[in-house]
C-alpha cells in the first residue's frame, strides 16, 4: 500500500508501507548508522521522532530477543529507503515489518533518504506527517506548521516507580530520564547494586538512599523541559558523585549555571568522532542528541571540557573541576556502537570509590 510523508515546510514523500497504517506526527530526524537498526528503533531518546535511516537496507539481519534497549520502543515512525523481507542470521526471529506491526509504529520504504536527509541538513529538522494519500495536503501541512513539537517526552519513558537490581558491589541510583538497557547492562557487569528512580525524584530522596553514585541516564527532548531534575542535581552536586550520560550531560551543565541550545539536526548514530582533550585520543562514539551545551562560560562555572566533537566542535565532555561529577554527550555504553568509550564506566568506578576514601569530600580530577 502506497503512503507519504508530508513535511512541514510543503515537501511530499510517496512511498510503500510497512508496520502499522496509522497515522502518526513527529519531529523528522536521521542517523547515520550502518548497523544495529534494532537499537536504535527502541531507544527512548528517539520518543515522538520519526527516524530516517540513511544505510539503504535496514532489516537485513532481522530483529532477535537480545538487542531491545527498550521493552516499548517509544518512536514515532521509521522511514527507509528498503526494507528487507528474508532477513538472513542465526538470531534473528522475525522481519523489521513484523516488529513494527507488532507495535504498532508506522514505517515507510522506498524513499529517497539521501533526497530526505539532505533537506534535514540544509533545513534542519523538520515536522512531519506519515498519512495515507487520501488527505488534504494544504490542511496537514498547515496542521504541522501550528503544532508544536511535545514537551513531556521524559514522562513518557521514564520509569513510574523504583526498582532495584541487585548487586554486591557500588550502590548506584539510575535516575531514569529515559535510560538505555545498555546503561544498566554496564553498571551490573561491575557488580553495583543498582536502584532505578523515576525522573521527578527529590534530591532528598536520593541522599536518603546513601548511593554510593548517581548515573544520570540519556533521554528525550529539550532538557529545560524538566526542571525539577535540574533542581535535583544542583542539590546533589557535590554530596554524591554524578556521571552523566547524554540528557543527563546536559541537565548537568544546566544544573551548573550553563545554557543548552537547539542543534539544527543534532548528532544520530554511531560513526562520531569525539576527541578526548585530556589524552589527544580519537574516538568513534554512538550518538543521540538533538540539543548541545554552550561552550561560552563553562570554565567560570565551575566545568573543565574533556570531550569536544571532531564534526563541528560542540562539547562531548566535561567535569567540574570541584565536585565530584563529569559527563558526556555520547553514549559509552554504545548499543549500537563502538566501545571506544567504555573504560567511562571504569573512570565512574573509580570516582566512587576515591569519594568514598576520602569521606565524599570534593574531588578534583576523574
Amino acid at each position: 500500500m502506497k503512503r507519504q510523508l508530508i513535511l512541514e515546510d510543503g515537501s511530499i514523500f510517496e512511498g510503500t508501507a510497512i508496520g502499522s497504517m496509522r497515522d502518526t506526527r513527529g519531529e523528522v530526524v536521521f542517523t547515520t548508522g550502518m548497523t544495529g537498526y534494532q537499537e536504535t528503533l527502541s531507544d527512548p531518546s528517539y520518543c515522538d521522532q520519526i527516524i530516517t535511516f540513511t544505510y539503504p537496507l535496514i532489516g537485513n539481519y532481522g530483529i532477535n530477543h537480545e538487542d531491545f534497549e527498550s521493552i516499548e520502543p517509544a518512536l514515532a515512525g521509521i522511514i527507509v529507503s528498503e526494507a528487507t523481507s528474508e532477513p538472513s542470521h542465526w538470531q534473528s526471529n522475525s522481519t523489521i515489518d513484523e516488529l513494527l506491526r507488532v507495535k504498532d509504529i508506522p514505517g515507510l520504504s522506498g524513499i529517497d533518504t539521501r533526497a530526505l536527509t539532505r533537506k534535514i541538513r540544509t533545513h534542519g529538522t523538520l515536522k512531519g506527517m506519515m498519512c495515507s494519500l487520501d488527505v488534504n495536503i494544504d490542511e496537514v501541512i498547515e496542521e504541522l506548521n501550528r503544532t508544536s513539537l511535545p514537551t513531556n517526552q521524559v514522562h513518557k519513558v521514564s520509569t513510574t516507580t523504583p526498582y532495584t537490581l541487585p548487586g554486591r558491589g557500588k550502590r548506584v541510583v539510575l535516575v531514569d530520564f529515559g535510560a538505555k538497557r545498555g546503561i544498566l547492562r554496564e553498571l551490573i557487569e561491575r557488580g553495583c547494586n543498582v536502584t532505578v528512580v523515576p525522573y521527578h525524584i527529590s534530591s532528598e530522596e536520593i541522599l536518603r538512599l546513601q548511593p554510593d553514585g548517581v548515573m544520570l541516564s540519556n533521554g528525550p527532548g529539550d532538557p529545560t523541559d524538566v526542571p525539577e531534575a535540574i533542581h535535583m542535581v544542583e542539590d546533589i552536586l557535590g554530596k554524591v558523585p554524578i556521571f552523566g550520560i547524554c540528557l543527563g550531560h546536559q541537565l548537568l551543565g544546566l544544573a551548573c549555571g550553563a545554557s543548552t541550545v537547539k542543534m539544527k539536526f543534532g548528532h544520530r548514530g554511531v560513526n562520531h568522532p569525539v576527541k578526548d582533550l585530556e589524552t589527544e585520543k580519537v574516538m568513534i562514539t554512538s550518538q543521540n542528541h538533538g540539543y548541545t551545551v554552550e561552550p561560552n562560560g563553562l570554565e567560570a562555572l565551575g566545568l573543565k571540557v574533556t570531550h569536544t566533537a571532531i564534526n563541528d566542535g560542540t562539547i562531548e565532555g566535561y567535569r567540574h573541576k570541584e565536585y565530584p561529577a563529569f559527563s558526556v554527550q555520547f553514549h559509552p555504553e554504545a548499543s549500537p556502537g563502538p566501545t571506544d568509550s567504555n573504560d567511562l564506566f571504569e573512570q565512574f568506578m573509580m570516582l566512587m570509590s576515591t569519594s568514598k576514601k576520602a569521606g565524599n569530600v570534593l574531588c578534583q580530577n576523574v
